[in-house]
């Protein structure tokens, strides 16, 4: 029997608005990765993933000064999670000194995330890092 093509995915959507803080986002994001079972197998993915939903959402609400729509999208293969914000400007990587409190976020993301991108959207930018459960082979794809 050939293998269906088509593509199966599952998302989920929520709005953060600048006073609701990231420890809702990754509440939120903790809850939906149960439901995919990765808090038991895969805990440490589960730690990364919202690390970086902390720093994508601290970005959109630090940078952008404005809500952050959080999307997460399992794909079965990859879990892509999007942050969107007002601000047209691209992230951009930093080199902190020492004793800087702040500047690692894309740092961080970068090491944690499979692959990452930013692009402008009409209203603003999305910022999207992809996730790839242990078991899985091949390459996240973001384009």
């Amino acid at each position: 029997m050939a293998k269906d093509s088509s593509m199966r995915a599952v998302g989920w959507a929520r709005s953060l608005p600048v006073n609701s803080g990231v420890k809702a986002a990754r509440d939120w994001t903790r809850a939906h990765l149960e439901t995919l079972g990765w808090a038991r197998t895969a805990p440490d993915l589960v730690d990364s993933v919202l690390l970086a939903v902390s720093e994508l959402v601290t970005n959109a609400h630090v940078h952008a000064r404005s809500a952050a729509q959080l999307i997460l999208t399992w794909d079965e293969e990859c879990l892509h999670v999007t942050v969107h914000d007002a601000s047209p400007r691209l992230p951009e990587r930093r080199h902190p000194g020492e004793g800087a409190t702040g500047g690692r976020g894309l740092l961080l993301v970068d090491a944690l995330a499979d692959d990452w991108q930013a692009y402008r959207c009409p209203r603003g930018k999305e910022v999207t890092a992809c996730f790839q459960p242990p078991h899985q082979s091949g390459a996240c794809d973001l384009r």
